[in-house]
């Protein structure tokens, strides 16, 4: 396979960008899109030019870390895949290929296909975790949890926070991330003596990282490579609004103002 490639390049988050053609040939079909991508680096490096910049770890689909826009579509056309599970078979007749980092005012770029994905570390940070001293691991018959439960539970911690569905979304929002944290912990019971803390401060978060708001739209199921559902974004709204209504920080009547005499 010969192909044609436009690739964002930046040199870093306060420089401008832009797309650069290239040419690579003797691509195999089987090739993972990755591995194309370090046929084409091996290239540039060869010729003495700088090797194009993205991320990447696991490449088994575990880490999301291999996030960019693949002909506008967030780690591109494969359903339910990140980029490093495409393959470039999957591209049919295509042979033009458009390929640019995430792009989201909370997602700043630090170099090339690479942006700085911080802001869903600081989400989790607000809440997304179990801190009570449980002591010891119980018995898993001690703690009996609905099948229905179980399962909710399990396909929401699947997320592996890659930022394609905010990448998808029109208005770069993180509702189906922040929902499938919440939902994880709010359905099992290691989660619930926090569950009211845990949705405003999630929420919260999110806005002070200046992701957009949810407009129905959907792109990000149809992006996320765990294929997570929008049903957790109304869970969500049922989550925070149960805990605004019975917060004591929400339900608390606004101070009498103090006047001097």
């Amino acid at each position: 396979m010969r192909l044609k490639l436009r690739i964002w390049r930046q040199d870093g988050p306060h420089t401008p960008g832009r797309l650069v053609g290239y040419g690579v040939d003797d691509i195999h079909p089987d090739m993972s899109f990755l591995e194309m991508l370090d046929v084409l680096n091996e290239d540039l490096i060869a010729h003495g030019e700088p090797a194009i910049a993205f991320d990447h770890d696991c490449r088994e689909g575990i880490c999301g870390a291999c996030s960019m826009v693949i002909n506008g579509i967030p780690h591109g056309p494969g359903r339910g895949t990140t980029t490093c599970q495409l393959y470039m078979r999957d591209f049919g007749d295509i042979r033009e290929i458009v390929v640019e980092p995430w792009r989201a005012r909370a997602f700043p770029v630090i170099r090339d296909l690479v942006v700085e994905r911080g802001a869903l570390d600081r989400i989790i940070e607000a809440g997304g975790y179990v801190s009570i001293n449980a002591g010891a691991a119980p018995d898993a018959h001690t703690h009996p949890i609905p099948k229905q439960d179980a399962e909710l539970a399990f396909e929401a911690a699947s997320c592996i926070g890659c930022g394609a569905c905010v990448a998808a979304c029109p208005n770069a929002s993180a509702m189906l991330f922040v929902a499938a944290k919440v939902s994880h912990l709010a359905l099992l019971p290691q989660g619930h003596p926090e569950r009211v803390r845990r949705a405003i401060d999630m929420v919260e978060a999110m806005d002070r990282e200046g992701f957009g708001n949810c407009a129905n739209y959907h792109e990000c199921e149809a992006a996320c490579p765990k294929e997570i559902p929008v049903r957790y974004i109304a869970r969500l709204n049922r989550e925070f609004l149960h805990a605004a209504l019975s917060s004591d920080e929400f339900a608390r009547p606004p101070p009498t103002p103090q006047y001097e005499e």
